[in-house]
């Protein structure tokens, strides 16, 4: 139970970062279009899809990306441990 823990946690953090990379990219112009940044849309856009919805953009700044990490954060630190907890407690 531990080691699947360990995977979700880390899994998160990595998506985390991920996530951040794909935001600096676009400062770069061409960077979404080669085939990493093309890797990177495919993983982090489903996700950063439905934040872009709720959270409109400030002018030319999208904060769409800053509130889904915070979410990636809550849910690694808070919401993960909790969830097995409650496993734990269940099994």
């Amino acid at each position: 139970m531990e080691a699947l823990f360990l995977i979700l946690f880390y899994g998160l953090e990595i998506y985390s970062f991920a996530l951040i990379i794909y935001i600096f990219m676009s400062w770069f112009p061409g960077a979404r279009e080669s085939a990493f940044g093309s890797f990177l849309a495919k993983i982090t856009e489903p996700y950063l899809e439905p934040f872009r919805k709720i959270v409109p953009p400030l002018g030319m700044i999208d904060l769409s990306p800053i509130v889904a990490i915070f979410v990636l954060y809550f849910a690694r630190a808070y919401g993960l441990p909790a969830l097995f907890d409650l496993l734990y407690n269940w099994f």
